[in-house]
């Protein structure tokens, strides 16, 4: 789906880099090297080389828990970008703990103890050890960054951001986590929109989805952008 719509916004006219973290993908390292800061550094070093010898808009696209990256590197770096969120992920704790559960679900239908292996989980990351979880090695130091992280925005955030969130039914609906989100980045002084389009989860199914329609209305976000730029 990235790939798909980092085409469609090229065809567009959009110069676009969809990049791997350290330790995902193509990129340098095992997951298990990552941590919140090198990741933040990835994403400063990705901006700098998009902005290099262009003065079209920059806008900052990110998906699920990217947005909770995302927001954290824009305050940190005293950016205020444009933003086209998909799915955005709101508390970096919340989305760990659904994470980790993995884990525990996966030693439960082994008729293991869930709540033990929770247990366990904890404990290791607290004596700052690196533990498996659906295959994945995490590190303490990821774990630290994404554990602290909130979806938020600096005060002055004036750039557009724009919510597209996915839903099954045939009359989407925004979820409730998500008007919360957009009516808490509002108070903060954002201008945000949210729109729920319907569509499947693609980054959790085991074969390929795509929705079109998310492209389509990315793209429609995007165009609207650049007019008023």
């Amino acid at each position: 789906m990235t790939a798909l719509a980092a085409q469609a916004f090229a065809e567009r006219g959009w110069r676009v880099l969809q990049h791997d973290l350290l330790g995902c993908g193509d990129s340098a390292g095992d997951f298990g090297d990552a941590s919140w800061a090198a990741w933040l550094d990835d994403v400063d070093r990705a901006c700098a080389w998009l902005e290099q010898d262009d003065d079209a808009p920059t806008v900052i696209w990110s998906l699920r828990a990217g947005s909770l990256l995302a927001a954290d590197w824009m305050k940190k770096a005293g950016r205020a970008l444009p933003w086209l969120a998909w799915h955005p992920v709101s508390n970096g704790k919340q989305h760990l703990q659904q994470f980790l559960r993995l884990k525990g679900v996966s030693e439960m239908l082994a008729e293991a103890d869930a709540k033990a292996t929770m247990s366990a989980l904890r404990q290791a990351l607290a004596e700052r050890q690196v533990v498996e979880v659906a295959g994945y090695a995490i590190a303490p130091e990821l774990v630290d960054g994404l554990e602290s992280s909130v979806l938020d925005i600096a005060p002055g955030h004036a750039a557009p951001i724009c919510m597209l969130e996915l839903v099954g039914q045939p009359e989407p609906e925004c979820s409730p986590a998500l008007r919360l989100l957009v009516d808490r980045l509002r108070k903060q002084g954002g201008t945000v929109e949210a729109r729920a389009l319907q569509g499947p989860a693609f980054w959790q199914t085991q074969e390929i989805e795509t929705s079109p329609t998310l492209i389509e209305a990315s793209c429609e976000v995007l165009e609207g952008w650049r007019r008023a730029h």
